[in-house]
């Protein structure tokens, strides 16, 4: 599984319960985009409207070399496509209080882009807190290990 963009500040922002992967409507100068490398996914977020899935505010810049008689819009709404049951059954899940939908990466599966998406609770402000320290420790121990080998045990 190829990794094309990760949003990673859906992990910071949001405690994931369930991941789940989507296929995406793309035309073809995002899918030329895509692979291009021009696709920002941190401000995207999935909407649920007539029982549909939908990706807004991922952002895919079109290339210069796109066709002239194409405007492209870099915002575009893109559908997602689920089975129908899966679809069901993430609505009833979001309509419980806290629940949301966002996009954790787009990534290529059998040639095709896939967006995985996640049923994630929000943070609270402490629990961020929490993350950032546990980040935080982990760099230094990691420092700190590697300062000890370099050293050779020696303090």
């Amino acid at each position: 599984m190829a990794h094309i963009a990760e949003n990673r500040r859906a992990r910071f922002e949001y405690s994931i319960e369930e991941q789940y992967e989507a296929g995406m409507v793309l035309a073809g100068w995002e899918v030329k985009a895509i692979r291009a490398g021009q696709v920002q996914l941190t401000d995207g977020y999935v909407h649920i409207r007539d029982g549909e899935l939908y990706l807004i505010g991922c952002r895919i810049n079109a290339l210069r070399s796109a066709s002239t008689h194409i405007h492209p819009e870099a915002d575009r709404t893109k559908k997602l496509l689920m089975h129908k049951a899966e679809i069901r059954r993430l609505i009833g899940k979001v309509e419980q209080k806290g629940f949301t939908l966002v996009p954790l990466n787009l990534h290529y599966k059998g040639g095709r882009v896939k967006a995985e998406i996640a049923l994630a609770k929000g943070k609270a402000e402490h629990d961020k807190r929490n993350t950032v320290k546990e980040r935080d420790w982990e760099r230094e121990k990691g420092r700190l290990m590697r300062h000890k080998v370099s050293s050779g045990g020696k303090d």
